[in-house]
């Protein structure tokens, strides 16, 4: 899978994933892939403070990513500002 499809199907997997987030006030960017194996996300809106998000990213978020991209090892989020 070259670097692109991997992009275009992390995005794939986010679109999938984003109305779970939204349903609650929150949402979720792409921020960067790194050497093809980590995904850097942000968790937006009220995702942010919420007390489950290191579960909802995963077991929701990294879980649907490895199914579109099963070369993915990590996903991880990015908090704004850093």
């Amino acid at each position: 899978m070259t670097s692109e499809e991997i992009r275009l199907n992390v995005e794939r997997a986010l679109t999938e994933i984003r109305p779970f987030l939204q349903r609650d006030g929150g949402d979720i960017s792409l921020v960067s892939i790194e050497d093809d194996r980590l995904v850097k996300v942000q968790l937006l809106g009220a995702c942010v403070g919420c007390h489950v998000n290191t579960m909802t990213l995963k077991s929701g978020v990294e879980m649907t990513i490895k199914r579109y991209v099963p070369q993915i090892e990590e996903v991880v989020n990015v908090e704004k500002g850093k």
